[in-house]
């Protein structure tokens, strides 16, 4: 990955979109999905720590950073308090919700999501479509949060790791279970920051303080071999790693995680004219562009390598259609305070 890559193109080294597909006989665009009606909060699934909200630097100057993405510049930007989960939410979670209200995802909609290759059993590998010019990704019929790697997987071991294979679109359903809703971005990178200021990571600016790791990405050469260093090769319990400073777990690798604003890269650049400080376009409590193509990922993910996508760090941002589906991105929810 260079930092000259075109903003409008497809990130697929981080999230492949969801694509027209001869061979999976499926179709794009978008398909109605109405979210459970009322809302419901069940035991654990709405735990969250209350935040005060505040002014905070959001962005980067780091020349480090992607800036076609729109990852700069710095911007002062005020918070009023919110509450957010303090992990991403689990298959044990969303499985109560799919029970509770019959949810169907749009990967299961499909009939298909995105999988990596290397953790598809070389048959089922053969048979599957690759994204061009990302092979490592596979289009998988019968993959989805139920079946991570498509058919003959399951999540039966794998309660508390984060559910995948949800779109933007399933996220917020779920959020509207529980009372909830998914961060804006604002409100995400102030949560991941965990009360540092202009850091690299949640936990400071070196990657392994101390030898020691603090998140889930890959570790070895990109895609070919993964050394498994940090002690997992795919998710990892959500739970995994010390907290940042405000007991928020796994907000740097892991899982992308979704917001709720449409994608834009042109928030806060110099000359742009700022008639209201607040709302969508302004600087508190921003929410982001009222329409788009794509919403806004964070995070980074157990794919994320410095060599190929860094954006593992906490300014660091992408993009995905709110119908994709893949195996590394997930959500947590927050709640107005």
């Amino acid at each position: 990955m260079n930092h000259t890559e075109d903003a409008s193109a497809p990130r697929g080294c981080c999230t492949p979109s969801r694509q027209p597909s001869a061979q999976l006989g499926v179709a794009t665009g978008l398909l109605s999905v109405a979210a459970p009606c009322g809302t419901a909060v069940a035991d654990g699934v709405a735990e969250s720590v209350r935040l005060p909200g505040g002014e905070f630097l959001m962005g980067t100057d780091s020349a480090e950073g992607f800036a076609v993405d729109g990852e700069g510049p710095s911007r002062a930007v005020r918070l009023s308090p919110f509450r957010i989960a303090p992990y991403a939410v689990t298959n044990a979670e969303f499985g109560a919700f799919a029970e509770a209200t019959g949810h169907v995802t749009d990967a299961e909609r499909f009939g298909w999501s995105y999988v990596f290759a290397s953790f598809l059993p070389a048959a089922l590998r053969r048979i599957s479509e690759r994204v061009p010019g990302t092979p490592w990704w596979c289009g998988v019929t019968g993959a989805s949060w139920r079946a991570p790697e498509g058919p003959g997987s399951d999540v039966a071991e794998r309660g508390r790791h984060p559910v995948v294979h949800v779109s933007w679109r399933d996220a917020q359903a779920y959020c509207a279970w529980v009372g909830g809703r998914l961060p804006t971005e604002a409100e995400w990178e102030y949560a991941a920051r965990g009360g540092l200021e202009q850091r690299r990571y949640p936990w400071g600016d070196e990657l392994t303080p101390g030898g020691e790791h603090r998140c889930n990405i890959w570790q070895g050469h990109f895609p070919t071999k993964n050394t498994l260093d940090d002690g997992h090769r795919g998710t990892a319990p959500v739970d995994t790693y010390a907290p940042n400073g405000f007991g928020l777990y796994n907000t740097a690798g892991n899982v992308w995680e979704w917001c709720a604003d449409w994608w834009t890269t042109d928030h806060g650049r110099p000359g742009m004219v700022k008639t209201d400080p607040t709302g969508p376009t302004g600087t508190t409590d921003p929410t982001g562009p009222a329409e788009g193509a794509a919403k806004v990922i964070r995070g980074g993910s157990y794919l994320c390598h410095d060599s190929y996508c860094n954006r593992y760090r906490v300014a660091a941002r992408t993009s995905n259609t709110p119908d994709s589906t893949t195996g590394h991105m997930g959500f947590r929810c927050v709640f107005d305070a």
